[in-house]
């Protein structure tokens, strides 16, 4: 079984920035890939960004050039750099880890609250 913990969450006033971390732990697996997916209430999860363990990288449209995605493979630990913050991001955000046998497994989610 993999654990997947958020961390990093918080409430930030627009045009601020927050780091988000998350950590996946367990034993027996390979990660495929890790991402950040967030929910408002009412709304359907949406991709934030994703990142394979090579390094490439996915990004949802409404956050390109303000959000960054990095990962630390020997760590099982990627980062979502959030800057410039609107209250449109204003939402739960949820790591989302893909073995490589495409098993997905889901941390609890981050209350991320932005303010105007």
């Amino acid at each position: 079984q993999v654990q997947v913990v958020e961390s990093g969450g918080g409430l930030v006033q627009a045009g601020g920035s927050l780091r988000l971390s998350c950590a996946a732990s367990g034993s027996g697996f390979s990660i495929s890939s890790m991402g950040w997916y967030r929910q408002d209430p009412g709304k359907q999860r949406e991709l934030v960004a994703a990142m394979t363990s090579g390094g490439s990288t996915n990004y949802g449209d409404s956050v390109k050039g303000r959000f960054t995605i990095s990962r630390d493979n020997a760590k099982n630990t990627v980062y979502l750099q959030m800057n410039s913050l609107k209250p449109d991001d204003t939402a739960v955000y949820y790591c989302r880890v893909v073995s490589i046998w495409s098993n997905y497994f889901w941390g609890q989610g981050t209350q991320v609250t932005v303010s105007s």
